[in-house]
């Protein structure tokens, strides 16, 4: 894409203001994630027992926790692990998922297999699968980012199936079919830059999603270690002291909103815009 292509697609992109919204509000989360040494007033593991549970003030400036941790320091590295969970998901994901789908899109003969499976995982509330999931590989970063990953191939999957299904029909598909060009650069070059927009908005999801359940796993347990700072965590360990020290988990509450809300607002915006119909009504 051309700088000129680019601009105009940004400028139309941004036009509506709550999408310019939810990308300000995400590239400040990002931010502040990746410059968490830089940003955070204290360390996020240091622990000052004589102030616990201190209200927010000039000093703490979303109050402390019951081990005396600061708690916006917290939450700023905390963004590191959440953030970088959910890239991890949507990474994995997407290319489990789109290999997946134009697998069952472009050959018949797998169509049927594949897409069962999927129906069958997509048959099962995603919380409790991921559950099971960690359940069964131990509770840590990597388990979760594998878990969750299974959990949400099968929405790509079937996505870029049904991309697939129509991309494979088109002239210039069949031309390069009848020219002899190979199956994978076919699907590659062919089929998969041509289903590449709704990957992109499936992608923007699935990360809201992912966020949303890392938090949901630490707070039963069944997530990363509780050591490990993440929004979640925080939620979990914080929860009986919420009656009286509110802020413990109303902070880390509203950052995990803010990024999947974010996210979700970015993500209409690119659909809106990739997708003809919608750009053509806006």
């Amino acid at each position: 894409m051309d700088p000129a292509a680019a601009k105009l697609f940004l400028d139309r992109l941004f036009r509506r203001k709550l999408v310019l919204f939810g990308a300000v509000v995400l590239l400040v989360i990002v931010i502040a994630a990746i410059a968490a040494p830089l940003i955070a007033p204290y360390s996020p593991t240091g622990m000052r027992v004589t102030q616990r549970l201190r209200p927010p003030s000039a000093t703490n400036w979303f109050g402390t926790d019951e081990f005396g941790r600061d708690v916006l320091s917290r939450i700023i590295y905390g963004g590191r692990a959440s953030l970088g969970i959910g890239m991890a998901v949507v990474l994995a994901s997407m290319l489990a998922g789109t290999t997946l789908g134009l697998l069952a899109g472009y050959f018949r003969a797998l169509d049927t297999v594949i897409m069962r499976i999927v129906d069958a995982m997509m048959s099962l509330p995603d919380i409790l699968l991921a559950i099971f999931l960690v359940a069964v590989l131990g509770a840590s970063a990597g388990n979760v980012v594998l878990a969750l990953a299974i959990v949400y191939t099968p929405r790509v999957t079937r996505v870029v199936r049904g991309s697939t299904l129509v991309v494979r029909e088109l002239p210039f598909v069949e031309a390069a079919r009848l020219l002899g060009v190979s199956t994978p650069r076919i699907l590659t070059v062919h089929i998969l830059l041509n289903v590449a927009s709704p990957i992109l908005v499936q992608a923007t999801f699935i990360f809201a999603y992912a966020v949303l359940a890392e938090a949901g796993l630490s707070f039963l347990g069944a997530g990363v270690p509780p050591d490990v700072p993440t929004w979640g965590t925080m939620i979990a360990s914080g929860q009986q002291y919420a009656d009286r020290a509110f802020w413990v988990v109303f902070f880390p509450g509203l950052a995990i909103v803010l990024a999947a809300l974010s996210l979700q607002l970015v993500g209409d915006g690119l659909r809106d815009m990739l997708d003809p119909k919608l750009r053509k009504a806006l």
